[in-house]
């Protein structure tokens, strides 16, 4: 009762138990205010992005190309990491692709100021990739075949030496992009993963996985040559740094002959 200023001799008995009756009721709202407050919704059950529809729908099992993908579990993925629409934080035109490795996002600029973000997943250390590219070619559901490189890495990966067949545990997902510079192929793939607890993550051979629900979503979306920064951020200095002409650690063999050529 001490901060409550004590009038009582003034104040009847009466007048004084209302007062005290008052008091009680609002340190009670106030007690209900604070602790029935609900703790913030998981990420199905935000509100739905106005381009895709909530976050359950969109990573929902589904069946692509007579594949049978498993639904990923959303309450698990860091809201961030959902695709969504976003303001342009690039400053390119509409079409091109930015990958952001500081924050392992990649953005597909569009028109009006905006930009489509999704989480990916980046290389490990050794196997990181900066510079400048352009989507050439693309398949969906791609056979994957271990380069030589990574087989006398990891020897158990020789029984693939003539290529894994496609499907839903396949390296290279659902999909794949693959990037060239001055016509040749730089052995950067944009792909899908079966590993989607891997976004936000430095995790593989040096290209950048998606889950496999948002790599069929970029793909509608390039339908021609696309250019590609990959960037260690956004800054004004982060676009100068991009320039470089390294190539990523080889995650495949190379681009299927059936790939559709991007012209």
């Amino acid at each position: 009762m001490s901060d409550i200023p004590l009038f009582s001799e003034r104040l009847n008995r009466r007048a004084f138990l209302s007062a005290s009756a008052l008091s009680a009721a609002a340190m009670a709202l106030s007690a209900c205010s604070t602790t029935d407050v609900a703790p913030p919704p998981p990420v199905a059950a935000a509100p739905p992005d106005a381009a895709f529809g909530d976050a359950a729908s969109m990573y929902a099992a589904r069946t692509d190309e007579g594949y049978q993908l498993p639904a990923i579990p959303v309450t698990k993925l860091d809201p961030k990491f959902v695709r969504q629409v976003v303001a342009d934080p690039t400053g390119e035109k509409p079409g091109t692709i930015v990958v952001d490795t500081s924050e392992h996002f990649l953005y597909l600029v569009q028109d009006g100021g905006k930009a489509v973000r999704y989480g990916v997943s980046l290389g490990k250390a050794g196997f990181g990739w900066t510079g400048s590219a352009v989507v050439q070619a693309r398949k969906k559901w791609p056979v994957w075949t271990p380069p030589p490189e990574m087989i006398q890495r990891r020897p158990e990966l020789a029984k693939y030496k003539d290529g894994m067949p496609p499907g839903p545990k396949s390296p290279l997902g659902a999909r794949a992009l693959y990037l060239f510079r001055d016509g040749k192929d730089t052995m950067y793939r944009l792909h899908g993963t079966p590993e989607w607890d891997s976004i936000g993550k430095n995790a593989s051979s040096g290209c950048v996985r998606f889950m496999n629900q948002d790599i069929i979503d970029l793909y509608s979306r390039v339908n021609g040559p696309a250019q590609v920064f990959v960037r260690p951020n956004l800054s004004a200095a982060g676009k100068i740094m991009a320039v470089s002409t390294r190539t990523a650690e080889p995650i495949d063999a190379g681009v299927p002959k059936d790939a559709e050529m991007l012209k």
